[in-house]
């Protein structure tokens, strides 16, 4: 199959470490992903038959299409959703929901569960700009909303009748997903916290204890599911083990490397960026993160399943309406795609097609999350893996072997609308930074 590329002023992404992933229904002579599929895919070429051993940002440009092949994976980010209802008000924000019955509550230095009911969290405590002015609302930053659990189908295409081709059954206990990516106003508290003798400064201020950040809510305390214990035939089913202490060497958020390129959002000193979502931080940082500021990454579950509305299979995080492109207007009030923020004319040209958060305000989903699609792509907590059926509370946390990438899931502000779809799934290695990746935190619910 051909490569499908398009005008490279219209996507200023390419990475040589990322590849591209939703397994569809058979279209337009795709064949669907299958479990043997990726496999079977040989390392790509330009790495010399190797994976790679770092991910480096290349500056060259490529548009990936609906269905794409990038060595080695096969790409078919399909439309998928299903409905062309209004998202409803969001609840009022709530900071932080506490620990569940039966679970206790501590310190709330684990994150999480541990964390007190109705504490504000640390990265907010403070007031000012990234923190307390987030979306139209200008509300708090640290906002987060109940996601509702059910069951919902992992795999879907999306057509003129709605949802089809559904496979990869999971089950999802409710949870609360913070309404707005991290922004860097918030992050640069957690810097201070981190860091708060000198920029790279060692020994760090702090770092997140040891099992610490675990969905201690779930299974009697135990956490999410290993999805990859399942496979072992007889074997014992194992759950979260949290933060490793040996992850500790990789945080380092020092103003070089939250400077990672152009399009980074970071200053050396607060200025007017402080509501824009962090990017260039990599996966360890965010899990960090997430952990000192009493919550958790989600699960690659539990992300899709929010920015799918759940059992609605939604075509886009907000429904079923194809963004336009005017900006001011349609192009920029559902999602922050294609590079027509902050004029409509499409051009990538770097920061400038980036947003504070919360800027596409019709882009809402079920629970009233923001920007789950565009800006930026989000970091989760699975390693990228084939799914596991079934999927209950669950989350891919063996590192497959020979294997190097975490998932992120949404897009960033260079996608074109046919990739804002909320089951393509993303990949990258986890010590990577590149302007086009930020995150947000889960939270006991």
């Amino acid at each position: 199959m051909d490569l499908l590329t398009r005008d490279a002023s219209r996507y200023r992404t390419y990475f040589p470490g990322l590849k591209i992933v939703a397994r569809s229904t058979p279209r337009d002579g795709l064949a669907p992903l299958t479990k043997g599929t990726l496999d079977a895919q040989p390392p790509p070429a330009h790495m010399g038959g190797a994976a790679p051993t770092r991910f480096q940002m290349n500056h060259h440009r490529l548009l990936l299409l609906s269905f794409t092949i990038v060595a080695p994976v096969l790409i078919g980010c399909e439309a998928t959703g299903d409905t062309d209802s209004v998202p409803p008000s969001p609840e009022p924000g709530v900071y932080l929901s506490g620990a569940s019955a039966g679970t206790g509550s501590s310190s709330g230095l684990d994150g999480g569960s541990d964390a007190d009911d109705g504490e504000i969290p640390p990265s907010c405590q403070a007031t000012g700009p990234g923190l307390t002015d987030c979306g139209s609302e200008g509300q708090s930053c640290c906002t987060n909303l109940l996601v509702d659990g059910g069951t919902y189908h992992r795999t879907y295409a999306y057509g003129d009748a709605g949802p089809t081709g559904r496979a990869d059954l999971a089950k999802i206990s409710s949870f609360r997903l913070d309404k707005y990516d991290v922004t860097v106003g918030r992050f640069r508290q957690f810097v201070n916290a981190v860091m708060p003798n000198s920029d790279g400064g060692v020994p760090l201020g702090w770092t997140p204890p040891k099992d610490s950040g675990r969905h201690r809510y779930l299974n009697g305390g135990l956490g999410l599911v290993n999805s990859a214990s399942e496979l072992v035939d007889g074997g014992p089913i194992t759950y979260e083990s949290g933060w490793v202490t040996t992850h500790d060497n990789e945080i380092a958020p020092t103003n070089a490397n939250l400077s990672c390129e152009n399009t980074a959002t970071w200053t050396d000193t607060p200025g007017s960026q402080e509501n824009f979502p962090i990017n260039c931080v990599n996966w360890y940082e965010a899990y960090a993160f997430c952990i000192w500021d009493k919550a958790f990454l989600p699960s690659e579950a539990e992300w899709e399943y929010a920015a799918a509305g759940g059992s609605e299979q939604r075509e886009y995080p907000w429904g079923t309406t194809t963004p336009g492109t005017a900006c001011p207007g349609t192009g920029c009030e559902y999602a922050i795609y294609d590079c027509y923020y902050p004029n409509g004319t499409g051009e990538c040209t770097g920061l400038a097609n980036i947003a504070p958060v919360g800027t596409a305000t019709r882009g809402k989903g079920e629970w009233g999350q923001l920007d789950l699609d565009g800006n930026v792509f989000q970091w989760t907590l699975d390693w990228y893996a084939t799914y596991v059926d079934p999927c209950t509370d669950c989350a891919y946390l063996t590192q497959p072997t020979g294997k190097h990438y975490r998932v992120m899931r949404g897009t960033d502000d260079g996608a074109a609308h046919d990739s804002l779809l909320p089951a393509s799934r993303y990949l990258t290695e986890d010590y990577t930074r590149v302007g086009q990746t930020g995150f947000r935190c889960a939270r006991t619910p």
